[in-house]
């Protein structure tokens, strides 16, 4: 399975409570190298220095700091006070005892045995076209199957392709996709990012089964800073799915990856995505597709663990007929504010969006829809369609809807869909009528709710996903 197997305990029979421990469960830390607590030029340096980068990486990387330390954090969306407080107590390089290896056996066994847990080499085995497993800030594992390989197909570790293909890196690594500048999380992310993954799928092949990573931080008052960089050359396909856990902790954690797309002309790109960081965690990532004539994305948006989650995937459709296609589901519990969405704009003719965003509140937890749709003056006949769903649980639950809409020119279609609601005691009450408890009977309702996810996810995603949300749901009144 791609996600662990959750199981719910009784408390004294009554309270139940989700069973965490494949993630909860911290290894020792032990690492190979850390840089001491905060960011500053040393630390970038040393970052460098450690991956034996070439100047020009090294100057974005300066480029990047430079920006962060000058750009004021946010003051809008979630509170990120804590986070704030704690930058100067974050490691933003810790480097376990592990070199990347294509044998789970050779990893060390306590590294091995998390990913045994969670039921990455299990899930290599039967239904991925590779896989790729970061730890802290390093990839320890990275493996394609051959027949791949064989097509030209290159799935590696954005370390390693920073020295082999570096000229490819060069022209795409936060070039016009995400650019250094584009905000302050990005600026952080290019001084100290670390790890991730680097895709490129030649003309014409299309991958038949999906590649994999997953990224597990295990560090306390860690960061983790992947980079993925996927190119899609004319006419291929590739689906690429990303896991991510945490251990629980008491203190503050940062994820701020980023992602970048390159979506050239016929070709698709579908980008599946499960986050269950811890709830000590911010999670902070920023995904974009820059999408080519004809071509498709498509995003598939699970957020769940994090205690405050800051995502909106992008999608710029600079060539005519180019397409994006987006589904999240956010699920918020007490003291949570998932604030996540969808960005797309459309920079051609005949161009077309979908969003769809599904959201649970429940026990006082914070759902936030923030969206923006731009259509620029020549993308006529181009079609937008919004829609956007929240479910609340209890009375003490919020869903805030901010949704933005620019449309410059009068050439185009444009829907956009609201809801929000609470579990109906009509509804309760006829499936208790066909013996169903209140409390399955709520749970059948939010199992149909977030059924469109579940069906786009791959199937030991999407049981996984429902079977997690099942857990949060138990023990819960109307």
């Amino acid at each position: 399975m791609a996600l662990p197997i959750l199981q719910a305990k009784a408390d004294a029979g009554f309270d139940l409570e989700i069973d965490r421990s494949r993630y909860d469960d911290a290894n020792a830390h032990d690492p190979s190298f850390e840089t001491p607590p905060g960011v500053n030029e040393q630390v970038v340096r040393t970052i460098s220095a450690a991956k034996r980068e070439p100047d020009w990486m090294l100057g974005k990387r300066l480029e990047g700091l430079r920006l962060y330390e000058k750009t004021r954090f946010p003051a809008w969306g979630p509170d990120l006070s804590p986070l704030i407080a704690d930058m100067d107590k974050i490691r933003f390089f810790v480097q376990p005892k592990a070199r990347e290896s294509r044998s789970w056996d050779d990893l060390p066994d306590d590294i091995r045995k998390t990913y045994e847990r969670i039921g990455i080499p299990e899930a290599e085995k039967h239904s991925l076209s590779g896989v790729g497993a970061q730890y802290d800030s390093e990839i320890v594992y990275h493996n394609l199957k051959k027949e791949w390989e064989d097509m030209g197909v290159v799935f590696t570790n954005m370390d390693v392709a920073v020295q082999r293909y570096p000229d490819t890196v060069r022209k795409y690594f936060m070039t016009s996709c995400v650019p250094v500048n584009d905000h302050k999380f990005v600026m952080l992310h290019a001084a100290v990012w670390s790890g991730g993954t680097f895709i490129y799928v030649p003309k014409g092949v299309k991958l038949r089964i999906p590649l994999q990573a997953y990224f597990r931080m295990n560090a306390e008052r860690g960061g983790q800073f992947e980079h993925t960089l996927i190119i899609a050359d004319e006419g291929s396909e590739v689906h690429y799915i990303e896991g991510c856990s945490a251990p629980q902790y008491n203190s503050s954690a940062l994820h701020a990856g980023c992602v970048e797309l390159h979506v050239l002309k016929g070709a698709r790109v579908r980008y599946s995505s499960v986050e269950n960081w811890s709830r000590n965690t911010y999670n902070l990532n920023t995904k974009r597709a820059i999408v080519q004539e004809d071509g498709v994305v498509e995003w598939i948006n699970g957020n769940l663990g994090s205690g405050v989650t800051m995502l909106y995937p992008c999608s710029v459709l600079v060539g005519e007929r180019a397409r994006s296609d987006s589904l999240g589901i956010a699920f918020a519990g007490a003291g949570q504010h998932q604030d996540t969405g969808s960005k797309v704009i459309h920079a051609a003719p005949h161009t077309s969006s979908t969003i769809a965003s599904k959201s649970i509140s429940k026990d006082g937890g914070i759902c936030t829809y923030r969206g923006l749709v731009k259509v620029m003056p020549r993308a006529v006949h181009s079609k937008v369609s919004v829609e956007c769903d929240a479910l609340l649980v209890g009375d003490k639950s919020t869903n805030n809807t901010y949704p933005m809409m620019r449309i410059e020119n009068n050439q185009v279609e444009i829907a956009h869909e609201a809801t929000v609601g609470r579990i109906g005691t009509d509804e309760i009450f006829y499936l208790m009528s066909r013996g169903l408890s209140e409390e399955q009977a709520r749970q059948m309702v939010v199992s149909g709710f977030i059924e469109p996810i579940v069906k786009a996810l791959p199937l030991e995603y999407s049981v996984e996903l429902n079977k997690l949300i099942e857990l949060e749901m138990e023990g819960s009144v109307g």
